[in-house]
């Protein structure tokens, strides 16, 4: 298929044609040959302005579980099968969400199964607008729980008075223009994706200096502090499990023509602290793709960003598949596979693009866990994998058989637990 044929598809199913969501994977695939971009730390020339995701017709819907379910591969769940004498229960839907059936201190790999569904938001998706009434006459926030803060603002735990749903609110500053600019992104983002391992947006609320989204509420926290403070041993099929549904919602994300553009671990949270279901979350980075528009964009964390984005070059579809490949290298490893000493060091591993497996930490890891590494951390954008190919890479497949086997422990739990407690010590 040749660019201009490449176009015309994604200019049409942007503008509103929706049906090939669940049409061929052609237009999955194509999408990482053409291009886009990102830059780092200029400013944006203004040719290089992304256009609001709120210029792009959308219809409201509202997708049921059952929908949510059957967009996703599935097969009935498996009898329970016995294996070193212990019995293989696998997780059953009920009532909208999924029973947890794995004793918390034994390793969760082999309670899993490749047709487990990932759990669903116990709410229908909704496309919000920004509402200028006080969250208060609807919600109640309880600002003393606090389940995360960062640059923009603070996430608390939330309760709609109504209903008594758990909830999560995030308080955005607006008091900046770009601040604002960020905050309504998110909320056109949101409003787009409606999918299990994506987190929901309920309802958006504007005030003069902030702005506050009532989330889909997730208690297992972000991925790497659950895996260090786990008292199960992390192995590698654990880690075909979190990577595998990360690739599910980035996958879907491609479809639906968004680049995240921020998929490092602290955007990736548990759904709770015992299960593998995770979630992406913060959209406020995202950016609407347009095949004939060259996106270029100045944000990320240093050791994280794909070489097109250090050298301000256009950003695509395989931008997010370079930090997919950086999570998961660090997932299996512990370790940050291009973070220097300083930041101009780091950038230069970045653009150097070379990823060893000689550590030690890498003695144990199989060769398809490395092959699937090796053909997302590429330079060049055409060369690494989209996430449909990483779903169809034998290292995500036959996981359940993959866990019938002998499980070495990961030396990635310890090195996390460094390298997070580093990374704490600097912002400290």
């Amino acid at each position: 298929m040749g660019a201009e044929q490449r176009d015309s598809v994604g200019e049409q199913w942007i503008g509103g044609n929706q049906q090939g969501v669940r049409g061929q994977p052609m237009a999955a695939d194509s999408h990482r040959q053409s291009e886009t971009k990102r830059g780092w730390m200029r400013e944006v020339p203004p040719v290089a302005v992304v256009p609001s995701m709120a210029d792009t017709p959308r219809t409201e819907t509202r997708t049921t579980v059952a929908e949510n379910q059957a967009a996703a591969p599935s097969s009935p769940a498996p009898a329970p099968k016995k294996q070193s004498g212990l019995a293989v229960l696998m997780p059953t839907v009920e009532s909208s969400s999924l029973r947890q059936c794995c004793p918390p201190n034994l390793s969760l790999s082999i309670y899993l199964s490749d047709d487990v569904p990932p759990q669903p938001a116990p709410f229908l998706h909704r496309c919000v607008s920004l509402r200028s009434n006080p969250p208060s006459d609807t919600f109640i926030i309880h600002t003393r729980e606090v389940l995360g803060s960062g640059r923009f603002g603070k996430v608390h735990k939330c309760t709609e008075k109504s209903s008594g749903l758990k909830l999560a609110a995030k308080i955005i500053n607006t008091r900046t223009a770009k601040e604002k600019e960020r905050a309504n992104n998110e909320v056109q983002a949101m409003n787009q994706l409606s999918h299990p391992n994506i987190l929901q947006l309920y309802e958006a609320f504007e005030a003069k200096h902030q702005l506050v989204l009532i989330l889909e509420y997730v208690e297992g926290g972000e991925l790497f502090d659950r895996i260090v403070d786990e008292s199960a041993p992390l192995t590698e099929v654990d880690a075909m499990v979190f990577v595998k549904q990360i690739c599910e919602g980035v996958s879907y994300m491609h479809q639906m023509y968004v680049l995240h553009l921020d998929l490092k671990p602290e955007n990736i949270l548990c759904v709770n602290r015992t299960g593998h279901q995770v979630k992406i979350i913060d959209f406020g980075l995202a950016r609407r793709y347009r095949p004939r528009e060259k996106l270029r964009v100045n944000f990320g964390t240093p050791e994280f960003l794909a070489p097109e984005v250090v050298n301000f070059d256009f950003v695509s579809f395989p931008t997010d598949m370079w930090t997919l490949g950086v999570v998961t290298y660090m997932l299996l490893s512990g370790l940050s596979p291009f973070l220097g000493d300083d930041e101009s060091q780091t950038l230069n591993n970045v653009l150097s693009a070379n990823c060893s497996f000689e550590d030690e930490a890498f003695e144990h890891i199989s060769a398809e866990a490395k092959d699937f590494i090796s053909h997302l951390l590429v330079k060049e954008r055409g060369g690494r994998m989209s996430a449909l190919q990483c779903l169809r890479h034998p290292w995500l497949n036959n996981i359940a058989e993959k866990a019938k086997g002998s499980n070495i422990v990961l030396k990635s739990q310890v090195l996390l637990k460094k390298y997070l407690a580093k990374k704490l010590w600097k912002v400290s």
